[in-house]
């Protein structure tokens, strides 16, 4: 009996609440709604100022308070975690104000948006390469800026999600034996992460795939995809002298050659 009494005070508190807010919302002074909205963005009730943001952007137009409601507005989207709507909003400011004092933070969490919305390694990455794509803006327009050390975090972050999506790319293409994919793909990664720690590690890989590749291949294809993986060989070599993984690829080229000789 109490546990119903408790849940119908509750749910006529929250009715309450409702018709209060439904009132405001109805209200027709302007500076009274902008008020309320932003005592709610400040209680971070974001849901009802940005209903009430939205009603007075119309009205506020023009004023001298429209650059501050317009920014609070947008920001009660990106603290609600409703980072595409957030986006859309800083974009839009930018556009709006371009020489606002605000424009550069504004950059950088419209950036940020996209950051906070990319997916884990295995999903699209359409997210991922938009924040590096935002984020490198940012730091080209704003050298100096307050936010360039987190931003360039924040690309070395996106990469290495990246870099693990690739892998694991790369990685299913060796375990379905499909070496050449394989091959294709971990040397993409060798010359597309150059300054990864794992840069040697894909490289080696390219030359272990190719030589899959051709062990398993046609006798009158052996040749040239054996010669492959000498080249890939070289260029690790040239690439990675100092790799404490240039045993393991000395190993290969000389199974290479032993390959190669039979072929002769």
């Amino acid at each position: 009996m109490n546990r119903i009494f408790v849940a119908f005070c509750v749910v006529l508190a929250l009715s309450s609440c409702t018709s209060k807010f439904q009132k405001i919302l109805k209200n027709k002074d302007t500076d009274f709604k902008v008020k309320m909205a932003e005592k709610y963005f400040k209680e971070k009730k974001y849901a009802n100022a940005q209903q009430l943001f939205e009603s007075v952007m119309p009205f506020v137009k023009g004023t001298p308070r429209y650059e501050e409601l317009y920014l609070q507005f947008a920001n009660s989207y990106y603290y609600d975690k409703d980072y595409q709507n957030a986006e859309n909003l800083f974009k839009t400011f930018v556009e709006y104000f371009p020489n606002s004092t605000k424009t550069e933070e504004v950059e950088f969490l419209r950036a940020n948006t996209y950051y906070k919305r990319s997916p884990k390694a295995e999903l699209d990455q359409t997210t991922t390469n938009r924040t590096i794509q935002l984020m490198q803006a940012y730091i080209d327009g704003h050298p100096n800026g307050k936010r360039a050390k987190e931003a360039a975090e924040v690309i070395e972050a996106s990469r290495a999600k990246l870099e693990l999506k690739d892998y694991n790319t790369a990685t299913l293409y060796s375990n379905l034996t499909m070496y050449r994919a394989a091959g294709i793909s971990y040397g993409l990664m060798s010359d597309g992460y150059p300054d990864s720690k794992k840069a040697d590690k894909y490289k080696l890989l390219t030359i272990e795939s190719y030589f899959k590749f051709a062990e398993n291949s046609y006798v009158d294809r052996q040749k040239e995809r054996f010669e492959k993986v000498i080249f890939e060989y070289n260029d690790f070599v040239d690439r990675f002298s100092d790799s404490p993984l240039l045993d393991r690829a000395k190993k290969i080229k000389t199974q290479t050659d032993n390959y190669l000789n039979k072929l002769k």
